[in-house]
This record gives structure tokens, sequence and C-alpha cells, in this order.
């Protein structure tokens, strides 16, 4: 399935079945699906069971769906750096043996469509585009063989980095958690639509409408599979857990000369099989899209 979270004008943030352009508001027809997709994920196959019965009533068209985070608080957001060869090398870093792991928290997050903020002490706002997982079946210990029976779905990340205080310390928890810069979505798809793990699909990043990576799924050095079972290492992954995958090539920090997001930039990342999160740049102390255009 294709699931979206969002609200239409006047009304609570719903979850929708999306096909094409158009989309249904489960939630409207079973209620008790929730706000947004931590319901259907707690209820694993019932609760797909439950969304697919629902998907066969009215549809609305999604340009008028304003689209919300996929789960209103995760449980956890980790994310993976240096998991492309060629990336890797670009910023200057040696090829790891173990993957860089860090957590964002849930203030640095922003839905697709929404305002990125370029905060008002940094010029060097970046973009990286990225697969993100998430968990539908947490544990411990997860085998790489099993793993991929953890994922409830997939969807597409912009870890927006701040690299001048990404820089300032070894740890890069700074230069990552900048109140909304890393944005989500719209659209979650479930295992079954995609090859197993996200694998072999196009990944790319457009600025102002230029390509500035482009790249496939299948260049991570730690794949979905590898990555959950050496998370279930060290923590207990939990129901609607995000785990983001690392970006390839073609960011702005490692270019001659640097591109970094500024006002009125529209930004777009997007996966194949997954779709676009596409997203204005606003300067701290713009919050709407509206003055972003100005």
């Amino acid at each position: 399935m294709r699931l979206m979270v969002g609200s239409e004008q006047r009304r609570e943030p719903a979850v929708y079945a999306v096909d094409g352009e158009t989309a249904v508001n489960l939630t409207q027809q079973a209620p008790q699906i929730g706000a947004d997709l931590m319901a259907i994920i707690a209820a694993g196959g019932a609760g797909l069971d439950q969304a697919a019965g629902a998907a066969a009533s009215q549809r609305v068209p999604i340009a008028g769906i304003k689209p919300a985070l996929p789960i209103a608080a995760p449980p956890k957001i980790l994310c993976l750096g240096l998991n492309y060869v060629d990336h890797v090398t670009e910023g200057g870093y040696d090829i790891p043996t173990y993957p860089a792991i860090f957590i964002r928290v849930l203030t640095s997050l922003v839905a697709a469509a929404a305002p990125l903020i370029k905060p008002r002490c940094s010029d060097k706002l970046d973009y990286e585009v990225e697969l993100m997982v998430i968990i539908g079946k947490g544990g411990r210990h997860i085998s790489e063989d099993n793993a991929l029976d953890h994922v409830f779905g997939y969807t597409v990340f912009n870890d927006g980095s701040v690299r001048d205080y990404q820089r300032k310390t070894h740890q890069w928890t700074a230069g990552k958690n900048f109140d909304a810069t890393g944005a989500v979505g719209p659209v979650v798809v479930t295992p079954e639509e995609l090859p197993p793990g996200a694998r072999d699909l196009k990944i790319e990043s457009r600025l102002n409408g230029q390509v500035m990576q482009s790249a496939n799924t299948s260049e991570m050095m730690w794949p979905v599979a590898k990555t959950i079972a050496t998370v279930s290492e060290f923590l207990t992954l939990q129901p609607g857990d995000m785990i983001a995958m690392g970006t390839p090539p073609g960011v702005g920090h490692a270019r001659n000369p640097p591109v970094f997001m500024k006002h009125g930039d529209i930004i777009e990342v997007e996966i194949e099989g997954i779709g676009i999160c596409r997203n204005p740049v606003v300067d701290e102390g713009l919050d709407s899209v509206s003055e972003a255009a100005q």
C-alpha cells in the first residue's frame, strides 16, 4: 500500500491510502486507524488489512491534502552517515568498517511541503536525499536474515545538515538537529510494492530543478537488513522507529564552489517507486510558504 498522513482543509489529520493522484481518507472510514500510522503499525498485518478494506471508499485529490509527519512522535529517529563510498570520499573521510550512527530529535523534523528553516547563525544548510525505513515489528538482536520482516514501510528523507556546526566537534549532534531541517514523506510505501530492502532504486535530489545527487540504493554499504541487524545489537528497536539510511555523493559542501540552500530555494528529494519530498527553504523567523516566495 501507499499511505500518507495529512489533513484536508479545516479537518483533523488523518491517514490516507494513495492511488495515483487521489487518496481515500481511511481514518474517516475507520476511526480506530487514528491520526497517524502508529495504530496501523501496532495492529500488524490486521492493521494493513483494515486499511485496505477502508480504501475502497470515496477518493479525494492528493493536491488538497496538506502532508503531516507519517508518525507524529516516533520512539526513535536513527540516522546513518557515510553509507555510500563516493560520499565518504567526497567528504574526506576514510572508508568506515562500522556505520556512523547518530540520533535526530523530533523538533528537527518537518513534513513534506513544510518550510525547511535556514538558521540565522549559519549560511551552510546542506541537502541530503536518503531512504528512510519505518520499523513495524520491534526487537533486539535481530538477525540479518529476518531483518526485513521488521520493516513496516519506506519513505523519503532530506537530512538537512548545518555543515559548520556539524564540523565543530567529532559528534554530529548539533549540525544534524537544528529545528525544522529534516523533511520526511509524504508517502510511506509498504514492502510488497518495492524490491526487498528497497534495493536498486534511483535516488536523487534537485535544488531549484537542478540535479545535485543521483545514485542508486544498491550502492549502500550497509543495506537495510544489515543496518537493522547492526542497530539491534545495541538497542531495542520499537514499532514506529525511523531509520535514515545515509546519502549518496553530490552534497553541497563537497562541491567547488560549495552550494548551500538559501531563502527562497526549492529542494526536492526523490526515490524511485516511493515519491518526491518537496520543501521550500525559509530564513529563520519566516515560517510560511508565502513569505518564502517574497
